[in-house]
């Protein structure tokens, strides 16, 4: 007996319906090829900047600076308490190296040498400039970076402070030794003027 084209199309959904589980057709009747779902890969955390080990150990504190690996290292009674990711001076502008030591604390302070220059509208038309060197418009005026957390090692204007680290384990300042903000605000408040400061190593 010959088959209507009502029963053939009976058959043929319910031969799609016993092989496509079983992995045996591609039947393409009312069944849509799926898209493997993709996981997306969570980006692993950034490293830290810092670590304040120790919040017990008191004594002397001393500061050690690698420029090679721009970090820097804290001692209290000759023990290590704490590290911290930093950015010292680029070329041309390179930190100094030595033995020096805290010669004053300010905990909000400008710089007299480096910042930005303003119009007279107050538009920044110079983002790094320095005082006395850099043109400044008509009307318009020099404003000092901040430096909060002052710490001067050296008479002629290097100091540690808190500042941008844009690229941990590389230069970004003008000389001095730019520390994270959180760091720099503890640091500030261990230090003391006369604490010893070593800065060793060549930066990338």
């Amino acid at each position: 007996m010959k088959k209507s084209p009502a029963h053939l199309r009976a058959a043929l959904l319910l031969a799609c319906a016993f092989l496509v589980p079983a992995g045996l057709s591609s039947c393409a009747l009312h069944h849509q090829k799926q898209t493997p779902t993709v996981k997306a890969e969570t980006p692993p955390p950034a490293p830290p900047l810092f670590d304040w080990m120790d919040e017990t150990t008191t004594g002397r504190p001393a500061v050690k600076i690698s420029l090679s690996e721009q970090k820097a290292y804290i001692y209290r009674g000759g023990k290590q308490v704490a590290w911290t990711m930093l950015a010292s001076g680029v070329e041309g502008h390179r930190s100094p190296t030595g033995s020096f030591s805290v010669m004053e604390k300010i905990e909000q302070k400008t710089s007299n040498l480096f910042g930005i220059i303003v119009d007279g509208d107050g538009s920044v038309v110079n983002w790094d400039a320095k005082q006395g060197v850099s043109r400044i418009p008509k009307g318009g005026h020099f404003v000092g970076a901040p430096m909060p957390h002052w710490m001067r090692i050296t008479s002629d204007g290097v100091g540690m402070h808190q500042g941008e680290i844009p690229n941990p384990g590389q230069p970004a300042s003008h000389g001095c030794i730019r520390l994270p903000g959180e760091f720099a605000t503890k640091l500030f408040s261990v230090v003391e003027v006369g604490s010893p400061v070593t800065i060793t190593g060549v930066a990338p």
